[in-house]
């Protein structure tokens, strides 16, 4: 028999608004709908409806029985990024979760075990779903039965969480009022002249005649009273990017205090990925600008990371560097997932740099230098040797296995020079290198030493590139062994003359 739980948030506006701002947890609270005395009251905090505060009235009306009302009007960002940490709590129990909306969710359980068999004990699993959704400061109600209305129903019951037995669904729904089936009032008022007030009063009547006074809509309402709900669960497909914001009470010119508000929100937004088993690999920040103005911009990262604290001086270097040019009403931060780089473990030696740490490290050295100065040196397929590029740093992981050096077959390495050394050469009257001497610059001071009679030198090999540009490049480079064993190369100017030391053979 298969099996669904649902998680229900009770007055979710209230909650999403609270789950941006904590601070008003023990305030009188009400989140209202429209604008200036027109404005409603979509939900209240246990203090506002204990002053008498209820949904419905009117923000003069509430504040006139509760001066002290703190009123906050309906976040749709905030919302919207409760909703998808609530369907992220639910999918750490199960891959199949459909979105209720409005701060609902049902989830897919598979088939009830027989009873003593693992997985039975339904309770605790929606004890744990109920503390999951409060760890992510949403207080959400659980009910598990057979069907997606019941299961809801079951949710929102008091004494949460609520355990359907299997099969019993019907017998759960008959006591309820009819009202928690019949949204419509003037279908509810129909039925309640034919003296119906339970769902079980529905279910009880002849199928027939129900189709007959109501109609396709009758005989739903029918099946469902009796507990046959066939609408099936709709998996959602999880979105490619999570986003936390906020619409802010009042635009926002300086930094210092937006940046306070963006790193609550960078805060919720690594609980996030840290609870999915990911890192951020590319953030994303949208401004909504007083009057009218809007600024969107995004930040690479290096690697996955999910340390507010990086995101945030990253945030604040880029907003630095391009402020974004009028008071902050409202901000979106877009965070693209992906997988944290793996570390090799060590049994004996210490332990390696953390991969998390060292992509903190490098997105705030890549923030402060700026984009076009940071990177991974490639050579180019060209003659000069020093000639190289500079690529999006992007390492490969590490191997899953160590992999065995090949034998060497007495090959010499170049360890080459950057920039090269220049040198003081005699030559022999064929132009062949005699004798090499050191420069002394300050440039020179602490870099090796090149010196003495040579013993062999073979060369010259030419090298000629970019004949056709501007700056033509043309060198003789020659290979030498001094006196006392070192070994080099050197290279030539022709135009100039002048020689340097290119590398030294180890």
């Amino acid at each position: 028999m298969p099996r669904l739980a649902c998680l229900a948030v009770p007055l979710f506006p209230l909650a999403a608004r609270l789950r941006s701002e904590p601070e008003l947890r023990h305030e009188a609270v009400a989140v209202v709908e429209g604008q200036g005395g027109q404005a409603r009251v979509a939900a209240a905090s246990r203090r506002a409806r204990q002053g008498g505060v209820r949904g419905g009235m009117t923000l003069p009306q509430a504040r006139a029985l509760l001066p002290g009302l703190v009123a906050r009007g309906r976040d749709a960002e905030g919302e919207r990024a409760a909703q998808e940490a609530l369907l992220e709590v639910a999918e750490r129990f199960s891959p199949r979760v459909e979105d209720g909306g409005e701060g609902s969710a049902w989830i897919d359980l598979g088939e009830s075990p027989p009873p003593g068999r693992p997985g039975s004990d339904e309770r605790a699993l929606a004890a744990a779903l109920a503390a999951a959704a409060e760890r992510a400061d949403l207080p959400a109600r659980v009910g598990i039965a057979g069907n997606k209305l019941a299961a809801r129903l079951a949710a929102l019951a008091p004494g949460s969480p609520t355990v359907v037995a299997p099969g019993g669904d019907a017998a759960f729904l008959a006591p309820l009022p009819l009202a928690r089936l019949v949204p419509d009032p003037a279908l509810r008022e129909r039925l309640a002249r034919w003296g119906l007030a339970a769902i079980g009063d529905l279910a009880a009547l002849p199928a027939a005649e129900v189709t007959a006074r109501l109609g396709v809509a009758g005989t739903r309402l029918h099946r469902l009273a009796r507990g046959l709900d066939e609408a099936p669960l709709v998996p959602r497909e999880p979105p490619p990017e999570l986003r936390e914001g906020l619409e802010l009470e009042w635009p926002l010119a300086a930094l210092e205090p937006f940046l306070f508000i963006a790193r609550a929100a960078l805060d919720r937004l690594c609980r996030r990925l840290e609870g999915c088993g990911l890192g951020c690999t590319r953030l994303g920040l949208a401004l909504r600008l007083e009057p009218e103005g809007h600024d969107e911009r995004a930040l690479d990262l290096p690697a996955p990371t999910r340390e507010a604290k990086t995101l945030l001086t990253l945030v604040r270097l880029d907003l630095e560097r391009r402020p974004p040019g009028g008071a902050v009403a409202a901000f979106a931060l877009t965070a693209w997932p992906g997988t944290p780089r793996a570390a090799q473990l060590s049994l004996f030696g210490p332990p390696d740099l953390s991969p998390e740490r060292l992509a903190t490290t490098l997105a705030r050295l890549f923030a402060l230098l700026g984009p076009d100065r940071v990177g991974s040196p490639r050579p180019l397929d060209a003659h000069r040797p020093e000639g190289f590029a500079l690529l999006p740093y992007a390492p490969p992981p590490p191997p899953p296995a160590r992999i065995a050096a090949p034998p060497a077959r007495g090959l010499l390495a170049v360890r080459a020079l950057r920039p090269p050394l220049p040198l003081e050469v005699r030559v022999t009257p064929e132009g062949r290198p005699a004798e090499l001497r050191p420069l002394e610059s300050a440039e020179t001071a602490n870099r090796p030493r090149l010196e003495g009679r040579v013993r062999v030198a073979s060369g010259p090999w030419q090298l000629e590139e970019g004949w056709w540009t501007d700056q033509p490049l043309a060198r003789e480079y020659w290979d030498v062994e001094l006196a006392g064993g070192a070994l080099c190369r050197l290279h030539r100017d022709p135009t100039t003359g002048a020689w340097h030391a290119d590398g030294i053979y180890d």
